[in-house]
């Protein structure tokens, strides 16, 4: 969740815009003019700026330069009425992310706009910071079936060769894909993600290449995608076995020749990325039944490196539990949570056949139950420990609505938070609440 800033004169506009950005998951706080609007800046932070060029006592220029110089990594969005485009070029001279001509076409267009602006505050973020606490997880923790993993990682990390990271779902592929970038040359450069399942195909074409305006409805300006976003780092596309068979083609060519055009458009763009690949998908099955590109496969395929289940790394079952209660109780504001010797033994007996992704739910879970105390059995799902707790085993369908629910208090309702925290795209959870009957 974001914390937005929307200043507009116009009632109707300023009300429009903050609900979209409401029912998108941030916190909006609206004002009529730019004096407002300064004066919130000076007294809180904020992630985004949405102001109106035209407004009274400060107009959107002025706003935009004082507000950088009280918040410099500030995102700022400026609407502009017909005519005035002229002076939304000169805002993002000034350092304005994008600007959108009133009225405003939908909800959409105002969301897209802002989770591009929100991603590269996010990204900046990351690339200023030092030391990133899920940038540095560790892909092991000392159980010798990861030893030629991070081995041969680490011999590819200095190349520039594409990497496929091949897996179960939950193994720690996107873990894997930030170490490579972590130990390249292109450190100091982004690293960007993109999930092939999550988005649908005509957005996941956007998303990655970018578009220019009039493309499609609602493209109302120019965007760029995540490949031009990546420039001189690295690009890791998840569940790349997701991808429908045009987006394959025109993957395959900017994989063989560095250069693309935006949804579009026909300008030649070259972009200098590392890309990264990842699925659970048996892809060398989808081409023998015409569904991946065998040329696609090729070119993806340079540097394969297949992640063992965690089943298969009992070693690391112990101290990434406890690495990952740490990091989940300073999320819940539960500093030093415990894990009893008994608790322990439950997690180890379990398969775990979610990996690692299951073992982080299930903590969480049950450090929610335990109310930050010492976390024994009796917190852990009956999935999780065999159903030896004492009572009555429940159905997978019951374990999974109480972890949905679990996690939907965890993070006040929000379901988009809620959907990255159980390792899932939004649709799917709005599938499963449908199936659970949440409201």
């Amino acid at each position: 969740m974001a914390r937005i800033l929307v200043a507009d004169d116009e009632d109707g506009i300023r009300t429009f815009l903050a609900e979209t950005l409401e029912l998108g998951g941030h916190a909006v706080v609206q004002v009529a003019d730019g004096e407002a609007a300064l004066a919130e800046i000076a007294r809180q932070a904020f992630d985004l700026l949405v102001a109106d060029l035209r407004m009274p006592r400060l107009d959107g220029i002025s706003l935009l330069k004082k507000a950088r110089e009280l918040q410099p990594d500030l995102e700022v969005i400026v609407l502009t009425a017909h005519g005035s485009v002229a002076t939304a070029v000169e805002a993002m001279r000034l350092g304005a992310f994008d600007y959108l001509q009133k009225p405003v076409e939908s909800p959409d267009e105002m969301l897209l706009v802002a989770e591009r602006a929100l991603e590269r505050r996010r990204l900046l973020a990351l690339r200023e910071r030092v030391q990133d606490e899920d940038a540095d997880e560790p892909l092991t923790y000392g159980d010798p079936a990861m030893a030629p993993v991070v081995e041969a990682l680490r011999k590819v990390a200095p190349t520039d060769a594409t990497v496929l990271l091949l897996g179960e779902s939950g193994t720690g592929k996107e873990v894997a894909a930030r170490a490579v970038h972590r130990w390249s040359r292109r450190a100091g450069g982004p690293f960007v993600a993109v999930n092939g399942a999550a988005l649908s195909e005509s957005l996941l074409e956007s998303e990655l290449f970018g578009h220019e305006r009039g493309a499609f409805t609602g493209a109302a300006t120019r965007r760029r995608g995540r490949i031009e976003l990546a420039e001189g780092g690295t690009l890791f596309l998840d569940e790349i076995g997701e991808l429908k068979p045009d987006l394959q083609v025109k993957l395959l060519r900017f994989l063989q020749e560095r250069t693309f055009e935006r949804v579009g458009g026909n300008q030649t763009i070259r972009c200098d990325v590392r890309f990264v690949a990842a699925t659970n998908r048996d892809l060398q099955r989808l081409m023998e039944e015409g569904r991946f590109r065998e040329d696609l496969y090729h070119r993806l395929a340079v540097f394969p490196v297949t992640l063992p289940p965690l089943r298969a790394r009992r070693g690391d079952v112990e101290p990434l539990a406890r690495a990952l209660l740490a990091r989940i109780g300073r999320r819940l504001g539960c500093p030093e949570p415990k894990l009893s010797a008994a608790a322990v033994a439950c997690l180890m007996r379990n398969p775990w056949r979610g990996n690692v992704r299951e073992l982080g739910n299930a903590l969480e879970r049950a450090l929610i139950l335990s109310e930050g105390g010492e976390v024994r059995p009796e917190h852990l799902l009956p999935v999780a420990v065999g159903g030896d707790v004492g009572r009555p085993v429940r159905s997978l369908a019951d374990a999974e609505r109480e972890l949905i629910v679990a996690t939907l208090a965890a993070v006040g309702g929000h379901r988009k938070n809620a959907a990255e925290r159980l390792g899932i795209g939004l649709r799917t959870l709005y599938d499963k609440l449908k199936r659970h009957g949440i409201e």
